[in-house]
């Protein structure tokens, strides 16, 4: 009668000696640094949005401010036919609000759509929904602010005009 207990027990304790060394084995990999930085998926959206998104500007360029930065762009040149675009679109990590960010043409035109970018969350080449042809374009970037809740409660909204050259 006392062998089916002792089987028993040293299953369990197989087990269990087996589940501790797995954990360990992942907190060691964890800790050490062996994965890469997170990315997070956009959602069906073609193009990668990251974590720790770096606008590209100096902390010395940056004027104090308060309240919810938006990133501000002179141009962007591409080649015409080009499906992708490399832009510096993204939600400064000081900020306190999440962004939905949309590339526009004057005319209306929205070439890219970004899920919910979080503070310090950014995309460096988006996806085009068309190509350009070789050209000129008035172009903005338009952030649409929400609150991080789970609704996404919209705040306000604010544009960021650029040319857009297509060579």
């Amino acid at each position: 009668m006392n062998k089916p207990n002792n089987r028993k027990k040293i299953l369990i304790i197989v087990v269990a000696a087996i589940l501790l060394t797995a954990a360990a084995t992942a907190g060691i990999l964890i800790l050490s640094g062996v994965f890469q930085p997170k990315q997070t998926d956009s959602q069906g959206v073609v193009g990668v949005v990251t974590d720790n998104w770096d606008p590209g500007i100096d902390e010395m360029d940056k004027p104090q401010q308060s309240g919810t930065q938006i990133p501000g762009y002179s141009s962007a040149v591409m080649n015409a036919g080009d499906k992708t675009l490399k832009i510096n679109i993204g939600n400064p990590k000081d900020n306190k609000v999440g962004m939905f960010a949309s590339l526009k043409l004057s005319d209306g035109t929205v070439l890219y759509e970004s899920p919910l970018l979080k503070p310090g969350q950014g995309v460096e080449e988006i996806p085009l929904n068309k190509t350009l042809e070789k050209g000129t374009y008035d172009a903005f970037v338009e952030y649409q602010c929400v609150l991080l809740d789970e609704n996404n409660t919209p705040l306000n909204a604010a544009q960021s005009g650029f040319k857009l050259i297509a060579e």
